[in-house]
């Protein structure tokens, strides 16, 4: 492992700027190291080596010619592939999508990226239309983790958490309609976030539910994640659910520090078990000091409204497909398609309404309080060889249970933050979550900076040395 691995991506930019570090170095430690790992993991379904380095070129003659390159100089940083990539088809993870044509340019999420000075080296594995949890792939391989190879890497963004958490690159782009940036972050130990609905736009990027889906940055520290939402947010015209909405300096206002901030752990439906999530939970909460408590009712009618939701809006996503070439569907995928599709009408329109009444609640709570702490997860990564976990003291399927605690906030697109406690159960990470008010995502990456300054949550490159 080279020093470069184990460095942020603020480091990255800040050696590059400064020309102690050249863009083409930055971007060659990037696709060694992909080299060495990739392998075990199967993080990365398109490595763009050429593409990279003619970039990191092109920007160290900028730097060479005095131009200020942007804040993101040099940071190497790849996306899930579901996002478009010029010249690249757009596979989302299926086999069908292997029969359209490669996408005409760049996603902005990408533009904004490289027009800040980060260099995109590749496209990342996810799980089947990004509708997983795991990072289960039966098309080209599932991802693994990279802090245990036997264990899940946590889907459907699984890709973006391995090849970040295994120091592949510093930053990576995920998508997250249930969970699906955080439970990866979670898993593979990094710090993950889901901005506000609307905040970060999803054009040139391939549908799953469009009124629950986000875009968003998974990296090894707060202070990365800041850095990146300072350049990724902002309108799109290609998105209508973007908001023009006066941008945040999330970055700026890392260290204001937590004094004023009024801080509850989630009670009730967010209160966990004995266990590694009740373990990092209250470490969290230790760290933090927390006095106050708060519940967001409904929570649970939301979770399962969300499913529904999700089941209804991915069948019709993709109904086409499925009347005309129903085979080349994975087969989970398939049955979560049909299911959907049997949805009656009342019964989605019912789970918008309790939809509105579940945000209007959490706009209630959040009168009283400027944080929620929660789990992540209920558990750390499962072995890949079994499909079962002891949960609440009986052996269960655990597919079911791993969005318990973020699909009610994505469902209502709340911002939110996973934080990485390490070594909770053996040497496994397992996340929790700061959940924000809307266009809060300074206050929720405050509180993550306050707690990697104390320890409390950090985000170690992944050694990979049993893989």
């Amino acid at each position: 492992m080279t020093p470069w691995t184990r460095m942020s991506a603020g480091d990255i930019a800040a050696e590059v700027r400064s020309k102690r570090m050249t863009a083409r170095g930055s971007v060659e430690a990037s696709l060694a190291r992909i080299r060495e790992t990739d392998p075990a993991l199967v993080a990365f379904t398109e490595v763009m080596a050429d593409r990279a380095l003619a970039t990191a070129d092109r920007l160290d003659a900028r730097i060479e010619a005095g131009e200020d390159v942007g804040p993101l100089a040099g940071i190497p940083f790849a996306v899930k592939d579901l996002i478009d990539i010029e010249g690249v088809t757009t596979r989302a993870g299926s086999r069908i999508n292997l029969d359209l044509p490669p996408a005409l340019q760049d996603a902005p999420v990408i533009s904004r990226l490289e027009g800040a000075g980060a260099i995109l080296v590749g496209a990342l594995n996810m799980g089947e239309y990004a509708y997983d949890f795991t990072g289960e792939n039966a098309h080209v391989g599932s991802t693994r983790n990279p802090r245990d190879p036997e264990r899940r890497s946590g889907g459907s963004s699984g890709g973006s958490g391995a090849a970040a958490a295994a120091g592949m690159v510093p930053l990576t782009l995920g998508s997250d309609t249930n969970g699906s940036i955080r439970v990866p972050a979670s898993w593979c130990g990094l710090f993950g976030l889901k901005a506000t609905y609307g905040r970060i736009p999803r054009s040139g990027t391939f549908p799953f539910v469009d009124s629950l889906d986000h875009i968003g940055p998974m990296a090894r520290s707060a202070r990365d994640l800041a850095l990146a939402l300072d350049v990724l947010q902002g309108p799109d015209r290609g998105d209508p659910a973007s908001i023009d909405r006066a941008s945040s300096t999330a970055l700026a206002s890392l260290d204001r520090g937590l004094e004023g901030l009024r801080i509850a752990r989630g009670t009730g439906y967010f209160d966990p078990p004995a266990g590694a999530a009740r373990e990092a939970l209250d470490r969290v909460c230790a760290a933090l000091a927390v006095r106050l408590e708060a519940e967001l009712p409904g929570a649970a009618a939301s979770r399962a409204a969300a499913a529904l939701i999700t089941a209804v809006e991915g069948a019709a996503t993709h109904a086409e497909n499925m009347r005309t070439r129903p085979g080349d569907f994975g087969g989970p995928m398939r049955d979560r398609l049909l299911a959907g599709a049997l949805v009656p009408g009342i019964a989605y329109v019912r789970a918008q309404r309790l939809r509105r009444q579940f945000a209007e609640d959490a706009a209630e709570v959040f009168r009283h309080v400027d944080a929620i702490v929660t789990p992540t997860t209920p558990f750390p990564a499962p072995r890949i060889d079994s499909d079962t976990l002891t949960i609440d003291g009986q052996d269960q399927p655990y597919r079911p249970h791993i969005g318990i605690y973020t699909q009610p906030i994505s469902f209502i697109g709340l911002p939110a933050v996973s934080m990485p406690v390490q070594n909770v159960e053996g040497r496994l990470p397992i996340g929790v979550q700061i959940i924000a008010a809307p266009w809060r995502e300074d206050i929720a990456l405050r509180i993550a900076h306050a707690l990697e300054l104390s320890g409390t949550c950090s985000a170690p490159v992944a050694s990979m040395e049993n893989a």
